[in-house]
Formats: structure tokens, sequence, C-alpha cells
């Protein structure tokens, strides 16, 4: 007769368990920390160091009051009676995002609608695989054919010259996210207002474009980001009359070096902006992104 001998669990079991556990928890709590402490670094940085003099900034100094006196010679330097400069590079750097943010996403919306709507001879996969081609291709490879056209049509140096540069480079994403968005919209809405009467136009500016508040939003907030950032062509294009706020960010290297304060408090205002502006409308962003990113 064979017997069959069950061994009871052990206490320890649960005990060791719990501590595998902890361990988890702990070590991703430090990676969490290390991760958060990574992203936030340079920001912290900029906001102590644009509160030194560029005596202090060279200093490995930390805390306020402590380490070293908190002076607002930066900061009243930039927005104060000597922050003419500095106004004039925010007026062009507002000028050219908005106004290529507006063209790419009027000219992206309506090239969007198309591709998700209709079907062209050289193939619909053709023209967006050009259009993500523009993102693969460097633009440096483009500053001399750009730099040429804007001076045949005196252009340069002018806030309608970079327009239409960001414009060109902003334009697809524009395009992709409309794009996805369109496609991903019920038809049958549409097929709707096609049965009483409606015209393609019609659909398109009564029906399709006031549901796709979300999408341009979205793709909206994106070209205005990289607009506002783009410096690459604003140095060679445009570094006198309507050079934008990054140009003068990059501006603060003097023959002794880099003002470090000048620096961190230039940085500091042109980050302001963009992050505030996301904030209002992080919730469109995010819907918009994640729209026709889900197939039932």
């Amino acid at each position: 007769m064979t017997t069959v001998r069950v061994e009871a669990p052990t206490e320890n079991a649960p005990v060791t368990h719990t501590r595998r556990l902890n361990l988890s928890r702990v070590l991703l709590w430090v990676a969490v920390i290390a991760v958060i402490f990574w992203v936030l670094y340079p920001f912290v940085w900029a906001v102590i160091t644009s509160f030194k003099t560029q005596r202090e900034a060279l200093e490995p100094s930390f805390i306020p009051w402590l380490q070293f006196q908190p002076s607002l010679e930066n900061w009243a330097a930039e927005l104060g009676l000597g922050g003419r400069e500095t106004a004039l590079a925010l007026g062009n750097s507002i000028q050219i995002s908005i106004g290529a943010t507006i063209l790419a996403t009027f000219l992206g919306t309506l090239t969007g609608y198309a591709l998700a709507r209709f079907r062209f001879g050289i193939g619909n996969r053709n023209i967006v695989s050009w259009v993500l081609s523009q993102r693969f291709l460097p633009p440096v490879a483009t500053l001399i054919p750009f730099f040429l056209i804007l001076q045949r049509i005196k252009m340069i140096d002018t806030v309608p010259g970079l327009i239409l540069v960001n414009t060109t480079f902003t334009l697809p994403f524009a395009i992709l996210i409309m794009r996805d968005y369109f496609a991903d919209f019920p038809e049958e809405i549409e097929e709707a207002a096609l049965v009483d009467g409606a015209g393609p136009w019609r659909i398109f500016s009564r029906v399709a474009l006031p549901l796709a508040g979300p999408a341009i939003t979205a793709a909206a907030i994106i070209c205005f980001a990289f607009s506002w950032n783009e410096f690459l062509f604003a140095s060679i294009i445009a570094p006198n009359n309507a050079k934008p706020y990054t140009f003068l960010v990059a501006s603060t290297s003097t023959v002794r070096g880099v003002h470090l304060g000048y620096l961190s408090t230039r940085m500091l205002i042109a980050i302001t902006l963009p992050v505030v502006l996301s904030l209002f409308v992080q919730r469109y962003i995010v819907r918009g992104l994640t729209l026709g990113a889900v197939k039932g």
C-alpha cells in the first residue's frame, strides 16, 4: 500500500513573499524618484540660477539665503526697462507660432479630410508616405533652398517668411492627426446628411468639422510647440529684425563665456507659454491624439 505524504506549508512562505513584494515596491519608488529627479533637475537648476549673479552662478550652490543671496538682477534685465530686445523677440515668436499654427492646422484639416474620404489616382498611401517623408528629411538639407526662395521673393528676415517656413515643417503633423481622426469618424453621420441633400463641402463644414474639436486642438498645440521651438532656420533667415525668442536664448554667449543667469532666465520665459497653454487644453490633447488608436 502506497502512502502519500502531504507537507504542510511552512510559516515562512507568506513572510518571504511579503518581503519580496516590499523590496519590489522600494526598487520601483527608487526608480520613479530617479526619473523624476532626472527630468526636473534642469528646471530646478534654471529657477535657482535665474536668481544668481554671474559670479554666483559659477559656484556649486543651491540653497538660497544660506549658500547665496537671491537677486532679481537677471529678471529685471529681461522684463524691466532694458528688456526691449526680449519684448521684440517674444512678439516675433508669438506672431510666427500663431501664424504657422493657423496655416498648418487649416491646410492639415482640409488635406486630412480629403485623404480620409476620397481616393486619388496616385494612391492615398503614396501621398501619406510623401507627407511622412517631410519629417524624415533633415531640415538642414532644405536650408539653402529656402534661403534662396525667400531671398527671391524678398522675405528674408521677415515674420511672414518664417511663418511660411514653419508651416512647411509642421504641416505633416496636422495632416496625419486629422487624417486619422476623419478615418475613424462614423461615415453613417455623413451619409445621413447626404440623404438630406447636403453636398461634400456642407457635410465637411457643418457635420465633420464641428465634431473634430479635440483633434484640431491637438494638431494646433503640436504645430505651435514645434514653431515656438524652431531655431535653425531663424538663425540663418532672420537673425536681426524678425529673430524669435529661441535665437535670443542662444545668444547669451559672450566673449567671457555663457552668462548662466541670463540663460536660465530666458529659458524659463521661453517654456512658460507652451506649458501654460498645454495645461489649459490638456484633456483635448489627450483625446485628440488617442482618437482612432483603438479599433472595435
